[in-house]
């Protein structure tokens, strides 16, 4: 069984992204790994090369900065590093910038690969997610948050990136039939320094709005505010050993009282029938295979 990784980035290092964590902890279950580095404004080309020179394949994009529609660039972006993997891969293993794997996942993931690899009913493999937020002491738990997504794809090229590089779909435009896996994945794309949140809210927008839209809704102000959000929880686990540096380097403080929670009355009866099993009017980019 052969393992490709591959992910995308631009300007890692202006907007703070944990991507050579992200990439460096999918590492031991990948035999190459393609990233699609883009046009950026500071040395991420050279942090990517460093991670693993016999394992890194960098590919040099540039990216499309007209596209302001529903983030379509960076499905673009992902597209270009799983179109440019080699055929004799089985499976080709997605993570994004801000995204890590635990490593007490990884036995977990490559027992799953291996056994569907033969199987051609099953396209991808599901994880499950946990979204930090604040600081990596909370993470989300109101339906703004995606609870899985689709992280590892066959090496079938008639799969592509949907939207806005959330999860795939196959031509013509049909849902991925999946295996659930007993892994999570750590998303810490809302844990920043407030002034790199704000930077990154103000251009990051810029993908998806108009400048009309980033002056009515983007704040001008130094710091991001993270107070604003409706409802977390104490996270009491353990966070990826590839963190435990970057971690150690917060210079900041966020606090969130849990019992505070801001949970509206839809999401109520959706945590109901979630513990009973149902995922009722939860977003589901994909066919889970029983």
């Amino acid at each position: 069984m052969k393992v490709c990784g591959f992910s995308f980035i631009r300007n890692a290092i202006k907007y703070d992204y944990p991507v050579v964590e992200a990439i460096s902890s999918i590492l031991p279950v990948c035999d190459k790994f393609v990233v699609a580095v883009g046009n950026s404004e500071d040395n991420t080309r050279e942090l990517i090369e460093n991670i693993d020179k016999d394992k890194i394949i960098i590919i040099d994009t540039i990216w499309n900065d007209s596209l302001r529609e529903g983030g379509r660039v960076l499905a673009l972006e992902t597209d270009k590093a799983f179109q440019s993997i080699p055929e004799d891969f089985d499976w080709c293993f997605y993570i994004q910038g801000d995204e890590v794997v635990h490593e007490k996942y990884l036995d977990n993931i490559y027992e799953a690969m291996l056994e569907y690899k033969d199987n051609k009913n099953i396209e991808g493999l599901l994880f499950k997610y946990l979204h930090f937020y604040g600081s990596y002491d909370y993470v989300g738990t109101s339906y703004r948050w995606y609870r899985n997504e689709i992280r590892i794809i066959r090496n079938d090229k008639t799969i592509f990136s949907f939207r806005d590089a959330q999860g795939f779909r196959k031509k013509p435009d049909s849902k991925l039939k999946v295996k659930p896996i007993d892994a999570y994945i750590y998303h810490y794309g809302w844990v920043k320094d407030p002034r790199a949140m704000q930077k990154k809210q103000e251009d990051f927008n810029k993908l998806w709005h108009d400048d009309e839209w980033i002056e009515k809704n983007i704040a001008k102000v130094s710091e991001f505010d993270y107070t604003g959000i409706d409802s977390l929880a104490k996270f009491s686990g353990t966070h990826p050993k590839v963190m435990q540096e970057r971690i150690k380097r917060i210079n900041w403080k966020f606090d969130h009282d849990p019992s505070f929670n801001k949970i509206s009355g839809k999401d109520k009866i959706k945590k109901i029938f979630e513990k009973l099993g149902l995922n009722i009017g939860q977003y589901q980019n994909y066919k889970i295979v029983k």
